[in-house]
C-alpha cells in the first residue's frame, strides 16, 4: 500500500517537481540580425551549472557550447536564479535553437540573418486595416456611417457632422484624435525615414491590389482624411467620437448596440475640443487648451504635404494638407494647453497633460515645409520648454497616457534643421532619457528600462524608437545592446516566453486569446497587433471588471512584480491597440528588409 501511495504521489507531484528543477530558456523568437547583440536569458528555481548548446536546426549540428553567466541583479519574481547566454559572435545566417546539454530542454527556434525581421512592418499594417472605421476591409463591411452629432463648441449641440472614418481605438470602437493623430504622424515619419522598406500590395480602401502608393501611406491617408473631417473650419477641432457608453460587451462594428440618445447603431456623440473640462456623464476630464491635439495633427499634415508633393506628385492633396497644417498649428497657438479624453460612466480616460512637445513637432515640420523662420523660432522655444519635462523616460511612473505621446518626435524633427548647438541640446534630451531607463534596466535580469504602467508595450516601442533616432542624430551606437534587449523582450525574452504581437512569429508563442471583438465573435486571428503588455501587479489587481475566462496558462511563471495574461478577459494586458501598433512601425521598418530586396528574392 505504501509503495502504491508513493507511485501515486509521484504521478501527481512529478510534473510540479520537474518544474521546480526546470531551466527556462527565453529568446527573441523572431530572431537577430547578424551584427546584433544576441543575449538569451535562462532562469530557474535552483542553481544551474548546465552548459547551453546553440544548435543549427536543419542539420542538428551544435555550433557553439556556451557557459551561462549568472546575472548579478536582485531577484525579480519567483525565480531566484537568472543566467545570460551570449552568442553575439555567431553571424552565419540560419535557423537555430538553444538546448541544455544534459537535460535536453530546448528554446523556440529563431533566425539569424538579414531577413530575420522580414517585412513585418507590413504585418503591422494588416492589423491597422482591421481597425478601420467606416469601410473596414478586413470585415468587408461599413460601420458607424452616422458619426456623429456634436457636443460643446461654437455650434448647437447635436448638430450633424460627417466624421466617419478613422480607426477604432482598440478592442472597443471609440475614436480619438489623441491616438489617431499620433498614429498618422508616426506612420508618415517612418515612411520618410525608411521609404524603401514598404510595399504596395493594397489599394486605398485596404483591399488587395496595387495602386502605386506604398501601403503605409494608404494607411496614413486614412488617418489624414479623418483629421481633415475633424477640422471642418478654423475654430472647430473634434477630438473624440463616442465614449464609454460603447462598452456593452463584444460586438460586430456594423451592429453596434450602444445608444447615445438616438437609438442603437445610430448617431454617436462627437466632442469638439474647447480647451475646457468636458463630460456628459458622471466624470469630467481636465483641460487647459488643445495644443496637444492641434500640434501633432499639424505635424502629420505638414509631413503629408511634403510627401504628397515630392514623392507622389499630387499637388492638390499636398496643398490641402499644407493649409490644414497651418490652420491647426494656429489653433494650437491660440489655445495652448492640453485636452484630455472624455469618459461617461467609468473613471478611465486618456489623461494627457503635455502639449509643448506636440507644438514643437508641429512647428518643426512646418518650418521644414515652408522655410518660414517664425516656425523655427517657435519650435526652438517649445523644445526648450518641453525639454525632458514631458517624457516618462526620466520618471518612475505616470498616470494612464499622462505623458503622451510616449516619445517626443519633435526633438528629432527639429534636430534635422537646427544649428549645431541646438542639435547637441536636442540629442542630449534623448540621451538623458535613455540613460535614465538604462539605470533602471540594470536593476532587473531582463535589462528592461520601462516602468510597467498600463500600455507598457507602447512605452517599450517608444524607447526603442528613441534609441534608434538618437543613433541617427549622433552616430553614437553605444546603446545598441540595450536597444536589442528592449526589442527582444517584445518577441519572447520575457518571463512568459511570448511575443507581444499577435501572429508574430507565426510558428511561435504569441497572444491568441486577445480582448477584441473580431477574435471573440468571429474567430479572426489578425496578425500584427501589439497588445497592451505586462503591468505592475499592484495596478492590475485594482482594475474594475477584470476576470479571466480560462485558467492562467502562465500561472507557474507569474510573479509578484508584473503580470501578463493571454486571456480575453484581461483588457489591461491583452488588448491590442491601434496607436501601440502604429507606434511600432518605425521599429519594424528599422530592423526589417527593404521592399526591393524581398522583390528580388
Amino acid at each position: 500500500m505504501r509503495f502504491n501511495l508513493c507511485i501515486l504521489l509521484l504521478c501527481i507531484l512529478g510534473p510540479a517537481l520537474k518544474a521546480q528543477d526546470s531551466l527556462y530558456l527565453r529568446v527573441n523568437q523572431l530572431g537577430y540580425l547578424p551584427q546584433d547583440s544576441k543575449v538569451a536569458l535562462a532562469f530557474s528555481k535552483k542553481r544551474s551549472q548546465e552548459r547551453i548548446l546553440l544548435v543549427e536546426k536543419e542539420s542538428g549540428n551544435t555550433v557553439i557550447e556556451i557557459r551561462p553567466e549568472q546575472v548579478k541583479t536582485r531577484d525579480w519574481g519567483v525565480f531566484p536564479y537568472y543566467y545570460t547566454i551570449d552568442f553575439s559572435d555567431v553571424h552565419t545566417p540560419g535557423t537555430y535553437y538553444l538546448k541544455t546539454k544534459k537535460s535536453g530542454t530546448t528554446s523556440s527556434a529563431f533566425r539569424i540573418g538579414e531577413d530575420a525581421y522580414g517585412h513585418h512592418q507590413e504585418t503591422l499594417l494588416e492589423f491597422m486595416r482591421q481597425q478601420r472605421c467606416g469601410y473596414n476591409p478586413t470585415l468587408d463591411m461599413v460601420c458607424h456611417a452616422k458619426d456623429g452629432r456634436n457636443f460643446y463648441g461654437p455650434v448647437a449641440d447635436s448638430t450633424y457632422f460627417d466624421l466617419s472614418g478613422g480607426w477604432h481605438d482598440a478592442g472597443d470602437q471609440l475614436k480619438y484624435l489623441i491616438t489617431g493623430s499620433y498614429a498618422t504622424a508616426h506612420m508618415l515619419m517612418a515612411y520618410e525615414l525608411y521609404p524603401n522598406r514598404f510595399e504596395d500590395n493594397f489599394n486605398a480602401l485596404g483591399q488587395p491590389g496595387s495602386n502605386g502608393i506604398p501601403d503605409v501611406l494608404d494607411e496614413a491617408k486614412w488617418g489624414l482624411d479623418w483629421i481633415h473631417k475633424l477640422h471642418p473650419q478654423e475654430d472647430i477641432l473634434f477630438h473624440q467620437i463616442a465614449d464609454d457608453r460603447d462598452h456593452r460587451g463584444f460586438k460586430i462594428p456594423n451592429k453596434d448596440n450602444s445608444d447615445y440618445g438616438w437609438g442603437e447603431n445610430n448617431y454617436r456623440a462627437a466632442y469638439i475640443a474647447t480647451g475646457e473640462p468636458q463630460g456628459l456623464g458622471k466624470y469630467q476630464s481636465e483641460a487647459t487648451g488643445l495644443a496637444n491635439l492641434a500640434g501633432r495633427s499639424a505635424a502629420a499634415m505638414a509631413i503629408a504635404a511634403r510627401i504628397w508633393k515630392e514623392r507622389l506628385n499630387d499637388p492638390v492633396f499636398s496643398e490641402k494638407c499644407r493649409r490644414a497644417a497651418i490652420s491647426l498649428y494656429a489653433l494650437g497657438r491660440e489655445k495652448e494647453g492640453y485636452q484630455q479624453g472624455n469618459s461617461y460612466g467609468a473613471p478611465y480616460r486618456y489623461n494627457e497633460e503635455t502639449w509643448a512637445d506636440d507644438m514643437e513637432w508641429g512647428a518643426a515640420e512646418l518650418y521644414r515645409l515652408t522655410g518660414e523662420q517664425a516656425y523655427l523660432e517657435q519650435a526652438t522655444a517649445y523644445a526648450l520648454q518641453s525639454a525632458n519635462t514631458d517624457t516618462w523616460t526620466v520618471r518612475d511612473t505616470a498616470a494612464h497616457y499622462q505623458l503622451y505621446p510616449f516619445i517626443n518626435m519633435g526633438h528629432y524633427a527639429l534636430h534635422t534643421v537646427a544649428d549645431e548647438e541646438l542639435q547637441k541640446t536636442l540629442a542630449n534630451y534623448y540621451r538623458e532619457g535613455i540613460e535614465y531607463t538604462l539605470q533602471r534596466a540594470k536593476s532587473n535580469p531582463y535589462h528592461i528600462g520601462i516602468p510597467f504602467i498600463w500600455c507598457s508595450n507602447n512605452l517599450l516601442t517608444s524607447l526603442i524608437a528613441q534609441i534608434i533616432l538618437y543613433e541617427k542624430m549622433t552616430g553614437d551606437k553605444q546603446y545598441e545592446p540595450f536597444l536589442a534587449a528592449q526589442r527582444d523582450w517584445l518577441f519572447g525574452r520575457n518571463p512568459w516566453g511570448t511575443s507581444m504581437f499577435t501572429g508574430l512569429p507565426a510558428e511561435g508563442e504569441f497572444p491568441k486569446d486577445v480582448h477584441t471583438s473580431v477574435y471573440v465573435m468571429l474567430g479572426l486571428d489578425v496578425p500584427g497587433g501589439l497588445v497592451d503588455g505586462p503591468i505592475y501587479r499592484s495596478i492590475h489587481d485594482q482594475l474594475l471588471g477584470l476576470t479571466l475566462n480560462d485558467p492562467d496558462e502562465f500561472a507557474h511563471l507569474q510573479n509578484h512584480h508584473v503580470v501578463y495574461h493571454d486571456d480575453v478577459g484581461d483588457y489591461s494586458t491583452n488588448e491590442p491597440t491601434m496607436d501601440g501598433t502604429a507606434g511600432a512601425i518605425l521599429m519594424m521598418a528599422h530592423f526589417g528588409m527593404s521592399a526591393h530586396t524581398l522583390t528580388a528574392k
